[in-house]
């Protein structure tokens, strides 16, 4: 999937320097097991959000592993999607849920789903010489995309949140942990909200 719109934080993909989440304070979240590990929200009932390069079993393994239905409770929740989309403004606080890897160089992920407060930097500055030098999807110019070994697993896909909406999608980075490399995330603007929201049956919506 092209990011056709993304912005960026002053942390990386990987929740380094954060914290073990409170257990069951993340409801909505869903951690997807296929060729790696990613992140992912419930948006409904029986739909996860995660990111396109996130590879996953077929639906037929799913159906085998988890045959049984959950209620919504406190203990498994909808997250919120924004109704209108705007971009977010540079120093906007925002929160990262996930189970990547906790240091910089391991590959091991998390076992326990851990979160870190992150605060959304201009493009301007992400994309200057001393961050990605005018590489960032996005921009017009850009013909640099991530490659799959920059891909954290275990937070890609999860979400960001913002005073309590979705506003975007773990996509990438480079060398987790260097300050020159902000976290790149897919923005849920209008026209990614409607496409969501179009792929629900009508009983869903």
């Amino acid at each position: 999937m092209f990011l056709a719109s993304s912005f960026y934080s002053d942390h990386c993909v990987q929740i380094i320097g954060g914290k073990e989440s409170v257990p069951h304070s993340r409801p909505f979240m869903a951690k997807i097991k296929g060729s790696s590990i990613c992140g992912g929200t419930l948006i409904k009932s029986n739909w996860v959000l995660t990111a396109a390069h996130c590879n996953i079993y077929s639906w037929n393994s799913f159906r085998k592993r988890h045959n049984k239905t959950t209620k919504l409770d406190k203990n498994v929740a909808i997250v919120k999607l924004p109704r209108v989309s705007s971009d977010l403004k540079a120093g906007t606080q925002c929160l990262v849920a996930g189970w990547g890897i906790t240091k910089s160089g391991s590959k091991t992920p998390s076992d326990v789903l851990r979160e870190v407060n992150v605060t959304v930097i201009a493009r301007s500055i992400c994309n200057d010489q001393k961050h990605y030098n005018s590489r960032l999807l996005g921009e017009k110019k850009s013909r640099w995309k991530p490659k799959p070994d920059n891909q954290s697993p275990g937070d890609s896909g999860g979400p960001l949140i913002c005073k309590g909406e979705q506003r975007g999608i773990v996509s990438c980075g480079i060398k987790c942990g260097m300050p020159q490399y902000p976290g790149i995330y897919t923005l849920l603007t209008n026209k990614y909200s409607h496409w969501i929201k179009s792929l629900f049956p009508s009983r869903y919506i």
